[in-house]
């Protein structure tokens, strides 16, 4: 989608995620401005954009700030550290996290940056590698309801699925509610195939079968198929999503809810990790159900 008037965006954090994202900004005709740890990929670089030392640089310069970085003390030192994003901001300028972080400090970030007149959305996305590069992505926002419909043609440019779930805090709550679906699936599909598998059966097939009946999904489809053919290059990191559960799992215990599966499919994610694993994908977790059952998903 193009929108009609270029505007000056910011964007911290280029990453898997965050460069394609950023790429669909720059394809929509705005100027940006870019800042990131990481080395600056050739495709950011060749498309004309504006590289800042700082992530302060980058809020001077800019009307509208996106962050995309992968954890709670991440965004911190983005937003609040002397050279960060809340030292360039002057009033009227928007903040836009789309990292997947705690929801509790997501609330404070907020009415940081809101003291210093300035609007603030959490809007962590869903989809993967694969939803940002395709502008695919889901978008879960919170924040004021003005503030998001302003926004919304750039979140447009990025993602399909794009919902104004509450206030600033409920966008990373709705993330935490789909991370742990996801786990929980993934961990579903691993016990299945495995199970299918080390009872003799091809998993290949079994996998088939099931897409044609109520056990569907696109979990089913997309990562089981990695399980079978071993394709665990990371669209999403273990790591990551072990963050994710993480942030579910300290939010039950502030709620005083259990979440028993989760808790389960973070402690297979641990034993990956524990076995150097947390770079892979995060269909990975069928290692730690296959390292307990001395099998393999993909051996007949």
């Amino acid at each position: 989608m193009t929108t009609t008037t270029p505007l000056d965006i910011g964007f911290i954090g280029l990453g898997i995620m965050g460069a394609p994202m950023a790429l669909h900004l720059i394809a929509a005709g705005h100027r940006l401005s870019v800042f990131t740890h990481g080395k600056l990929r050739p495709e950011i670089a060749e498309a004309g954009v504006t590289v800042c030392a700082t992530s302060k640089e980058v809020a001077e310069r800019s009307a509208i700030i996106f962050v995309m970085v992968p954890d709670t003390p991440d965004v911190a030192a983005v937003l609040f550290e002397a050279d960060g994003v809340a030292a360039g901001l002057s009033k009227g300028k928007t903040v836009v996290d789309m990292s997947s972080i705690s929801p509790i400090e997501t609330k404070e970030f907020a009415k940081k940056i809101n003291a210093l007149g300035c609007d603030y959305l959490d809007a962590p996305v869903s989809g993967g590698e694969v939803g940002a590069k395709a502008a695919s992505l889901t978008i879960m926002v919170g924040g004021p309801e003005a503030t998001f419909e302003r926004i919304l043609p750039l979140f447009q440019t990025m993602g399909k699925n794009i919902t104004l779930v509450g206030g600033n805090g409920d966008g990373q709550t709705c993330k935490v509610a789909n991370q742990i679906i996801v786990a929980l699936n993934i961990a579903a599909v691993g016990e299945a195939l495995v199970f299918a598998s080390k009872a003799g059966a091809d998993p290949a097939r079994v996998r088939q079968a099931l897409m044609g009946g109520f056990a569907a999904s696109r979990i089913l489809e997309v990562h089981g198929e990695r399980m079978v053919k071993r394709t665990f290059a990371p669209g999403f990191r273990i790591g990551l999503h072990q963050k994710d559960l993480n942030l579910a799992l300290a939010g039950a215990r502030a709620l005083g809810v259990s979440l028993p599966q989760t808790a389960g499919a973070a402690q297979l994610m641990q034993t990956c990790a524990a076995n150097g694993m947390q770079d892979l994908d995060h269909s990975a977790l069928v290692r730690a159900l296959e390292l307990m059952a001395n099998h393999e998903v993909a051996a007949g």
